[in-house]
Parts: structure tokens; C-alpha cells; sequence
């Protein structure tokens, strides 16, 4: 049966929706960083960020675009998904347009930059716009010939079988635009802080992707080319009827049972408000299932800040989660990599797959983790588990579990038909599928094989069942 999904892959798609040339900036106060993946983070010769960070069809979006210098550049929005393999389909041009320096804002006491940009494009989503996430692409010719991205997702009005929500909370926490100002820096050369008093913004471009590996093409984008769009570029090449949602959807928005079937975390979602926990629960109990395709995710709850009735845009860190299990059925680490090692192979999940307990996934586990403790969920199971290769850290003698290093990924059954699985790693969707643009996982002491036929065969039937289950219930 044909959906939305489908009907927007077959039209025809485009490998130009990949940034090609960049002019990233390397400031002299950056010479002798700690970390060398965190000098050339910004690319002022053409940079912007969007007014939300997600929109339904018929609503506005304004684009914030500064050029130092000077000069004329064009904004081409194109839509990720699947399209044959290209990954990526032209939607709208806007332009040519006229770009200047704008402002960089004063930093504030907690480090906050909040950019009061002059608008540059706007754009009322036209209503026949699928849900999904969507790249403006800004392009400069002369003087000086650069690209950078904008991210923002175009969400769906109606009900949809499975919902991906971007980690974006996390991308903005990790941002250090304009090369100190993430959730991670305190001002000292130091680059993994992790203490209170600091505060980031939507408000503000992303700088380029500064973890674990050299992205230069992502800036702009967030963290969604490495870890989440294989996931968005499969699932769209296998059919299934999709939807998006920022993180700020989860915390705005109550209803998930009318929206979706299966609710997907995927990648490195770290970052989450107590409002949205308490949603993802309660979709739950109402009988949507729960995919959590990521590592590290609930590992911080975070207090926010905006104008009363409207979307926040911006927040700082609160506290850690500490009842992550109790939702996930295992608990939040971070860096260790290892094999995602089969524990309980007649379980339906591995129907298909020929796997036997002890057969392993190589690398598939990193950069950061889901394990023990487990949560005693009635008919939890623990289907894969492993001791990792684990990078002490420096919270240890206080915040990590004692477990640290044993990872585990679960399933147990909701209340209504519906399911709870954990996959328990960054680099779940690393194994679904590589499009365009990507660049595979690696880590200091892990990476990846690819794409694995035993990871597609596994999610196809968690999802097969998922969506059989909320059926069978109703």
C-alpha cells in the first residue's frame, strides 16, 4: 500500500544538496587547543540558523543569514530522504539575495550568544510539503566562493506509523559557535566541561561537528549526517510511512498516541527535559511503541527558557537523569566501544538474521552506550550484552554506575500490545544503511564494518512486530 513516504521518493532526487566548498575560520586564539577538532568550527563567509527548529506546512520560517564580506548568495532548501539512492530532493530556491556582516552578540554571564540577526529569507511552508528534514543550503559566489547549511524539519499535521525525532537539544549543546560557547566550555582552554552555570541558544548558527570525527561538510547541520540520516535514508528506501519531529515536538506536544505508531530516538540524544520523558512515558502506557536506535540518550535533563507560549530557545544543563532505566530499561553512559554481542538468539527480533548467542556485530557499539543496571520491567529481556572497551572518565568516582562498561541492549513489552527496545549504541542506524554525505563511524578505540544485513533484518522485524502490536490492540 502506497503512503506519502513512498509517493515522495518517487520523484526525483539530487546529490546537490551536498555542501561542495567551505571556508572554515581558524582564529589565532585557537592555535594550541586541546583538542585539534575544535579549531575551524565556523564558516563566517556565509553562516545562518533558522527561527524554529521545526514547522507544519502553512506556517512561517525565517532564515537569519550573515556574509563577511559582503556579497549576493542563494538559498536552495532541499528535503533528505531516500530518492533512489541520492539522498536528497530539490524543494525551492530563494534568491539571489543580498547578505552583509551581522552583529556577534555580547556573551553573557553564562556564556550565552544570542544572535539578533537581520532576517534574510522567509518562507511559508507550502502545504503539500511532506514531513521531514529539510537543508537550506546557502551559496556564495564572489568574493569568496562558500556553502554552509541551515537544519530545520517540516513536521506532519496528521497521524503517521513511525515518527523520527532528531536529536537537536544535543546538537545545540555540543555547539560551540562561534568557537567557546557550547555547554561545554567554562572559558578555559579546557573543552569537556561539564559544571553549571552555562547556557546555549537555537539562536545562533551550528558550528561544524567537533566530536569524534572531522566533518567539514556538516556545518550547519548538527549532528544529523553522521548519526541520524542513514537511519531517515532507510527507513524511506524500505517504505514505511515516516514523520519527523524536533526534541523541542517531544516537549511541546502531548498527544503521541495520535500521532504515531512507533516513536524513534535515534543517534546521540543526550539532552532531555523532564516534560519530555514524561511524554515519551505516557505515549507509552498509551500504547505507542518506543525504538530508542541511540547510546548516551537521557543522560542530562535540562531546565529551559523563551517567552511564555512559545516554543523555548535556549536552556542549560539541570541535573543528571538518574531514572533513565525505568523508560529505556537500561542506563545512560558514555564512551566505551565494543561488539553488539547476541545473548537470547531465539528471540524473534533475531528471526532471519542466523545468528546463534555469542555471534557479534563488530563495532556496531560506540561512541557512547546504553547497559547495566536494567530496570526490573516485567518481561524485560536483555537480547545482546557485552563487555566494552571502556575511556575512564573524569565524573567517575562520583556519576558512573559501577556497571560501566557492560552494555546491554533490551526489550520489554508495554501495556497495550506495544514495545520498549533499547538497541544500546550511537552507531544503531551506522548499520542500516551509508547515503551520500555520510561519513562512517570511527572512534579513538572503535569504528564500524558498514552496513550489516543483520542490523536491517533485526529493525525490520521491530518494526514488523511494533506495528502488528498497536493493531492487535485496538
Amino acid at each position: 500500500m502506497s503512503n506519502a513516504t513512498v509517493k515522495e521518493n518517487e520523484l526525483e532526487g539530487t546529490l546537490d544538496w551536498q555542501v561542495t566548498r567551505y571556508i572554515h575560520e581558524y582564529p589565532e586564539t585557537t592555535i594550541g587547543m586541546v583538542h585539534p577538532l575544535t579549531r575551524g568550527l565556523r564558516s563566517p563567509a556565509i553562516e545562518g540558523f533558522a527561527s524554529a527548529a521545526s514547522v507544519y506546512p502553512g506556517e512561517r520560517i525565517d532564515f537569519m543569514v550573515s556574509l563577511n564580506p559582503a556579497g549576493a548568495y542563494t538559498i536552495d532548501i532541499y528535503r533528505l530522504g531516500y530518492y533512489g539512492g541520492k539522498g536528497g530532493r530539490h524543494v525551492r530556491q530563494l534568491g539571489p539575495l543580498g547578505g552583509s556582516p551581522q552583529p556577534m552578540p555580547m556573551e553573557t554571564i553564562e556564556r550565552l550568544r544570542e544572535c539578533e540577526w537581520e532576517t534574510g529569507a522567509s518562507l511559508v511552508v507550502p502545504d503539500d510539503w511532506p514531513s521531514g528534514v529539510y537543508l537550506a543550503k546557502l551559496s556564495r559566489e564572489e568574493p569568496q566562493r562558500a556553502q554552509s547549511y541551515i537544519i530545520f524539519v517540516v513536521k506532519r499535521r496528521g497521524p503517521a506509523d513511525i515518527v523520527v525525532q532528531v536529536s537537536d537539544l544535543t546538537w545545540q549543546a555540543y555547539n560551540k559557535w562561534p568557537g567557546i560557547n557550547s555547554l561545554y566550555d567554562d572559558g578555559t582552554p579546557y573543552p569537556w566541561y561539564q559544571g553549571p552555570n552555562v547556557r546555549v541558544s537555537f539562536n545562533r548558527p551550528y558550528s561544524k561537528y567537533c566530536q569524534i570525527v572531522d566533518s567539514p561538510m556538516s556545518c550547519g547541520s548538527g549532528q544529523f549526517l553522521l548519526w541520524e540520516f542513514p537511519l531517515a535514508h532507510w527507513l524511506e528506501a524500505e517504505g514505511y510511512d515516516v514523520a519527523y519531529c524536533s526534541n523541542v515536538d517531544l516537549h511541546e506536544e502531548s498527544d503521541w498516541a495520535g500521532k504515531c505508531r512507533v516513536f524513534v530516538s535515534v543517534g546521540h540524544d543526550e539532552y532531555w527535559t523532564r516534560r519530555m520523558y514524561d511524554n515519551a512515558a505516557a505515549a507509552r502506557d498509551e500504547g505507542v511503541s518506543l525504538l530508542f536506535l541511540s547510546g548516551n540518550a537521557l543522560c542530562h535533563e535540562i531546565v529551559t527558557y523563551g517567552e511564555e507560549g512559545k516554543p523555548f530557545r535556549s536552556f542549560a544543563r539541570h541535573k543528571r537523569f538518574y531514572d533513565e532505566h525505568k523508560l529505556m530499561g537500561s542506563s545512560t553512559f558514555g564512551s566505551a566501544y565494543g561488539d553488539w554481542t547476541v545473548a537470547r538468539p531465539e528471540h524473534w527480533m533475531f528471526e532471519g538474521t542466523g545468528m546463534k548467542k555469542g555471534d557479534a556485530i563488530p563495532g556496531l557499539v560506540g561512541w557512547e552506550y546504553h547497559g547495566a543496571p536494567f530496570k526490573e520491567i516485567e518481561g524485560l529481556e536483555v537480547v545482546a550484552e557485552s563487555r566494552l572497551f571502556r575511556i575512564p572518565e573524569p565524573d567517575d568516582d562520583k556519576l558512573v554506575k559501577p556497571e560501566h562498561g557492560i552494555h546491554g541492549a533490551v526489550i520489554y513489552p508495554g501495556p497495550r500490545g506495544n514495545w520498549v527496545f533499547n538497541a544500546g549504541t550511537i552507531w544503531w542506524a551506522n548499520g542500516l544503511s551509508s547515503p551520500p554525505g555520510h561519513i562512517p563511524a570511527s572512534g579513538t578505540f572503535g569504528r564500524t564494518q558498514g552496513v550489516d544485513a543483520r542490523v536491517q533484518t533485526i529493525t525490520r522485524n521491530l518494526l514488523s512486530e511494533c506495528l502488528k502490536g498497536k493493531e492487535k490492540s485496538e
